[in-house]
């Protein structure tokens, strides 16, 4: 134990000097050489066509230096995240540690401070549950709802990754509510930190083959991923180890090493002792449904069937993600593109390849860069294609046609297809609390029921008795939870991240500042003449990290300083298309001044039923504008990043409309879009490069 701390402690050190050198991992290389333990061979063979190299094994280090980040050296030298954290929480502290920080997440934990309290800082621990495909069991409902009274701040908090949180959490409670959790059924082991998070799957509990068949996968996938090492048991119930048996499939997947994927004799063999380089995001889903923002997945993998509906493979994206840092331009969002098409029986073996694939060659010397979608962009899809295939032992065959996507919210009452009924139930920003946070546990106690997660902050009642409606019904409307066709399109599609006053990343206001942001946008609305059952997919953060995805969104406010943010526009409704940044640092007492000449112009030169996404991205973006407008605001073409706007034109209804008759004479299709490019107040545009990168 004395060796280890004091390795900790030069970790420390070297972190404090930033200037940590050390052997880089590069993955793929034709190199034969032999280093310390753990590490493996590459081998020329020959082919037909070219040479090419196979990977007996893994991780050998490269005999470059390089840098590794900080986080590196906490996760190498932790006996697989054991130590220092199970140390520190043995203090009287109310904190604990740098080192110990970064490892709790691994264990589903963030520590955080009261940002609203000044003076001493007021310690607590956010704890996030893990839920594959949003299942909850009734058992673990009602202890969540219990813990969050008892140790908590009164609040459940569901999140956009099908997951509970916790707030408010104490140091001393830690062990006791983690335990809770865990021997009800529960997890928050991987709900953090650098490896695969959550896994996303359609929430609606029908019997259909493809929903149940991706359901099962994204569970499978999380066996397939969870860490192995034991030392979250060891921490938080003494080494008792509460799991349920794993499919069989699964646990051959994760020991088979005929391709080099792992870490042979490790506690474990896929994640080694590195882990990976930042957070891994997977989905899984059916064509059309996408409830799961599919494309903002490290991996989205969407079943394919045939014609009597039996699931034959999938469809597999890589890529996608929201994450950003504000004004370095090298970081960007990135939707998912197509990698291939597997059959049924390999999507494990596929995503097991993928996770090699990013844990060999994602970046660690700098955070900002580590996630896949950067080694992707980098690469390019056909040479991160092609080490993917070593990896997987096969081709990908040609991806599979599918159908256009759409968003499904699953509120309100549905079959599901075995004569049960299911109740999706809106809940304003995931925020469960007071009547409702009441009513809700009184129904799921007294009908037993089981309930799923959304990934669009809601919640489903599961497996109702069609008898139980109309009391259920009574009891949900009693409490002010509405039918949605009671509740504003608005808020039926908007989300914002928790923020302010408990996340350490957040700028400004997102979850507490929705509320207002949403009657102000409807007002908007309603003063232009845009009908009330017509909406904008409305997101709010408060940093740039994209935990709400606003990227995806027809209308984003990202957090760029104190009540101020960046408007985002372009999104489509069915989250297939990014959002361009339209306008920064954008005062939120200023948020009219922007938004209503948009929407004036929407309601009033829109192609009929053109979304407000749509509309922005052929207008407000259109390449041909932008080119001709350049020159007259003298911006060299080549060096503008985002565009920039004159805010000072947007000065409501009338002053559009006398533009607008000025232009009435004017003819040709550029004359008329410089004309709206003028109303919409654009002085540049997009540089080429970075269109191709999203692209």
């Amino acid at each position: 134990m004395a060796a280890a701390a004091a390795a900790a402690a030069n970790a420390i050190v070297a972190e404090k000097e930033l200037k940590l050198h050390v052997n880089v991992y590069r993955g793929l290389r034709p190199s034969a050489v032999v280093n310390p333990a753990g590490s493996v061979r590459a081998h020329p063979v020959s082919s037909s066509s070219s040479s090419r190299w196979i990977v007996r094994a893994i991780s050998t280090p490269d005999t470059a230096v390089a840098k590794r980040n900080k986080v590196e050296l906490f996760k190498e030298q932790s006996n697989f995240l054991r130590f220092p954290l199970n140390e520190e929480l043995q203090t009287k502290a109310p904190n604990i540690n740098e080192v110990a920080t970064q490892l709790i997440k691994f264990h589903g934990s963030y520590q955080q401070t009261n940002r609203d309290e000044r003076g001493t800082k007021s310690y607590q621990f956010m704890l996030r549950t893990k839920n594959p495909c949003g299942k909850v069991p009734n058992k673990l409902y009602l202890i969540m709802d219990d813990l969050a009274d008892k140790f908590g701040i009164g609040t459940l908090r569901l999140t956009t990754r099908q997951t509970f949180q916790l707030h408010g959490i104490l140091k001393k409670n830690l062990k006791t509510v983690m335990s809770s959790i865990i021997k009800n059924m529960g997890s928050t082991l991987g709900a953090c930190g650098d490896l695969n998070r959550n896994v996303l799957a359609p929430a609606a509990p029908y019997t259909k083959k493809n929903y149940v068949f991706s359901q099962e996968t994204a569970e499978n996938i999380a066996s397939l991923l969870a860490p192995q090492s034991g030392a979250y048991y060891d921490v938080w119930v003494d080494g008792e180890k509460v799991m349920s048996a794993e499919p069989p499939e699964v646990v051959v997947a994760r020991n088979d090493n005929s391709n080099g994927t792992n870490f042979v004799n490790s506690p474990e063999p896929i994640y080694g002792a590195q882990y990976l380089p930042r957070k891994f995001k997977i989905a899984v889903t059916v064509p059309t449904d996408n409830s799961v923002d599919i494309l903002t997945n490290d991996i989205g993998i969407v079943v394919v069937s045939d014609s009597d509906g039996e699931p034959q493979g999938f469809n597999i994206y890589v890529g996608g993600g929201m994450g950003r840092t504000h004004r370095v331009d090298t970081t960007f969002p990135r939707l998912g593109e197509p990698l291939g098409y597997v059959p049924k029986e390999d999507i494990l073996y596929a995503v097991k390849a993928i996770v090699v694939t990013q844990r060999e060659n994602g970046r660690r010397d700098d955070r900002k860069y580590s996630r896949m979608k950067y080694l992707i962009s980098e690469w390019g899809i056909e040479k991160f294609r092609g080490v993917v295939e070593q990896y997987y032992g096969k081709k990908f065959e040609s991806f599979r046609e599918l159908p256009e996507w759409e968003f499904k919210s699953y509120l309100g009452w549905h079959e599901q297809g075995d004569g049960a009924l299911f109740c999706g139930v809106h809940v304003d920003n995931g925020r469960i609390r007071g009547t409702m946070k009441k009513a809700l546990r009184e129904i799921i106690e007294k009908y037993n029921l089981s309930v799923r997660l959304t990934p669009n902050q809601n919640l489903i009642l599961c497996d109702i008795d069609q008898s139980w409606r109309q009391p259920i019904t009574t009891i949900l409307a009693q409490a002010g939870l509405q039918e949605p066709i009671y509740v504003d399109p608005l808020n039926i599609t908007a989300m914002a991240c928790p923020a302010l006053p408990l996340c350490p990343l957040a700028i400004t206001e997102a979850e507490r500042g929705i509320p207002d942001i949403l009657k102000r946008v409807r007002a908007i609305l309603d003063k232009v003449g845009v009908q009330h059952n017509e909406s904008v997919v409305i997101r709010v953060t408060g940093c740039p990290n994209g935990c709400a995805r606003p990227y995806m969104a027809e209308l984003g406010l990202v957090g760029d300083g104190p009540n101020s943010y960046q408007i985002w526009l372009g999104g489509t409704p069915n989250q297939t298309s990014l959002a361009r940044c339209f306008q920064n640092r954008v005062k939120i007492q200023n948020l009219e001044n922007v938004l209503e000449p948009l929407f004036y112009n929407w309601r009033s030169k829109r192609l009929p039923g053109e979304s407000f996404g749509h509309f922005t991205s052929r207008i407000v973006f259109c390449g041909a504008i932008s080119q001709q407008l350049a020159p007259s605001v003298g911006i060299p073409p080549t060096t503008m990043g985002f565009a920039i706007f004159d805010i000072e034109k947007f000065t409501g209804k009338e002053r559009f409309r006398s533009m607008e008759s000025k232009n009435e004479s004017s003819v040709g299709t550029a004359r008329r879009c410089r004309c709206l490019a003028r109303l919409g107040g654009i002085l540049g545009r997009h540089d080429l490069e970075r269109k191709e990168r999203d692209s």
